[in-house]
């Protein structure tokens, strides 16, 4: 099980969005995932621990080194296949790098 966090400004609308599109792509890929929402703000290095990778919606400066593959996901929101397409495709590399399946 590849576990992943989605964050947005306010944790619930967009990052719910992306859990959705990524747990379907990625099940329709053959991958085990499961995504975590949180808000931006409430992101630390000690949350982030738990987790393989780390899905934003806009690139953000938390003020630390994020230690996990970081993939931006906010194209998906677009809802336009051939911009949601390369993320999916970074991310299943992304997933692949890691060699837990």
């Amino acid at each position: 099980m590849i576990k992943i966090l989605a964050a947005c400004g306010a944790g619930v609308n967009s990052s719910h969005q992306i859990k959705s599109a990524l747990e379907n792509e990625m099940k329709n890929r053959g991958y085990q995932v499961k995504v975590d929402t949180t808000m931006i703000k409430d992101i630390n290095q000690d949350k982030l621990k738990n987790y393989d990778i780390f899905t934003q919606i806009a690139n953000s400066n938390l003020g630390f080194d994020i230690d996990i593959p970081v993939v931006d996901a906010g194209p998906i929101l677009y809802r336009i296949p051939a911009m949601a397409e390369p993320v999916y495709q970074e991310l299943e590399d992304t997933i692949k790098k890691l060699d837990k399946q």
